[in-house]
């Protein structure tokens, strides 16, 4: 099944949803559900994965294989969080190469210091704007394929530097090529409007479940100026809550078993994660062992 062209869904104007796929159970559950598009969310992939937080720690070889692994997984087609583009110049161009490779649609690299930190959290600071500006050219030279590869330029300088200096950053990164602009942690609604009319490229929206920018339903960012929108954390996070009240219920009673405490169909996840094929090959390759 081909997957869908990001470029092509927003210049039919589609509003694209992406929910942020957190680990590879999380991806074979959004195939059945059904998404054309789907993000690979640092944040979210380095705590699943590794248990450490956003903060630059988890490397580039390191996400380039979780990267790859949902991208094989997913029906959909997969955004991914590149964070700085793992250095400077030359590993911006090493990181775009990999993964397009990959087969990611579109590729988010950020304006913040090595090594960043999550864009919701405090103590954030930015590399000059030009050099951000070098790092999208040499992105946008580096892929293969330039209409099919986008390059999203995420700004972190609202923290540092307000939302007026933030809305500068973006301007000049659209003006270097940058496929989508990402302005993030906008504070306010009044903020995203402002942002979407001040940029002409497609703008994203980070709905991040506990951040810093008003959660609003798509309907409402379509109307705001958006033009797609990401939901890093909402699988994630559903996850940890049923994780903890399952964890909760089996200290206090001693069992699985709890009304309460809706459990995923085991045949059905097996089936979902691959079994039948399994089951199938052996049957065939099966012989009398007596």
């Amino acid at each position: 099944m081909a997957k869908r062209s990001l470029r092509t869904a927003l210049q039919n104007g589609e509003f694209i949803v992406a929910p942020g796929i957190h680990d590879m159970m999380a991806a074979v559950i959004a195939n059945q559900i059904g998404f054309d598009f789907v993000y690979a969310t640092g944040y979210w992939m380095t705590a699943s994965c590794y248990g450490l937080p956003d903060a630059g720690i988890a490397t580039y070889t390191q996400m380039l294989d979780r990267v790859s692994t949902l991208a094989r997984i997913m029906d959909a087609s997969v955004i991914a969080d590149a964070d700085t583009g793992y250095g400077g110049l030359l590993n911006v161009h090493h990181t775009v190469r990999g993964y397009e490779e990959a087969g990611i649609t579109a590729i988010q690299i950020e304006d913040q210091e090595f090594p960043k930190k999550c864009g919701h959290t405090p103590f954030k600071r930015c590399i000059p704007t030009a050099d951000m500006v070098d790092k999208i050219k040499v992105a946008c030279e580096a892929r293969r394929d330039p209409v099919e590869t986008l390059i999203i330029a995420r700004t972190d300088a609202h923290q540092s530097e307000g939302f007026e200096g933030a809305i500068k950053r973006a301007k000049a990164y659209e003006s270097a090529g940058a496929d989508i602009i990402f302005v993030e942690a906008l504070v306010s609604e009044a903020e995203m409007r402002e942002a979407c009319r001040s940029i002409s490229k497609p703008m994203i929206a980070n709905m991040a479940d506990g951040g810093k920018t008003p959660i609003r339903p798509a309907s409402d960012l379509k109307d705001i100026g958006y033009q797609a929108a990401i939901f890093p954390g909402m699988t994630a996070l559903a996850a940890n809550a049923a994780v903890a009240r399952s964890l909760v219920s089996l200290k206090q009673n001693g069992t699985s078993l709890n009304p309460d405490i809706p459990l995923y169909d085991f045949n059905e996840f097996s089936r979902l994660i691959g079994f039948e094929e399994v089951w199938a090959f052996e049957k065939r390759w099966a012989r009398d062992r007596d």
